[in-house]
């Protein structure tokens, strides 16, 4: 199920027009680790960090440790994965990085 803040990120991206994310992405071949937000044909990822404030799993022990293996593996695979919180999205900071980086392999071929 998707949080408050992935709902609203989804909108910035439906609104500004961007290609449409895959969702909940299973990015690893034999991990059930998945990408809120991904676009495969550019390795890009979007991440949403929720709980920062409300010490939530993924701020605490085991839950920060698995995410920092879930994140080394990626890049391991060549995803680049971008992590915004809930200020990022609602100033518009986010959407406005991830349309940049979406341009910027365009402009590569990507």
């Amino acid at each position: 199920m998707a949080s408050k803040l992935e709902a609203e990120f989804a909108l910035q991206v439906r609104a500004l027009k961007l290609p449409a994310p895959h969702r909940e992405f299973q990015f690893h071949p034999t991990r059930k680790w998945r990408f809120d937000f991904a676009w495969p044909e550019h390795d890009l990822a979007v991440e949403v960090e929720g709980g920062g404030w409300s010490q939530g799993r993924h701020t605490r022990g085991k839950g920060f440790s698995d995410d920092l293996k879930k994140y080394s593996e990626a890049m391991r695979l060549g995803w680049l994965v971008y992590r915004c919180d809930g200020a990022l999205i609602r100033s518009g900071e986010a959407i406005q990085v991830v349309m940049k980086l979406l341009e910027s392999e365009k402009k590569r071929g990507g």
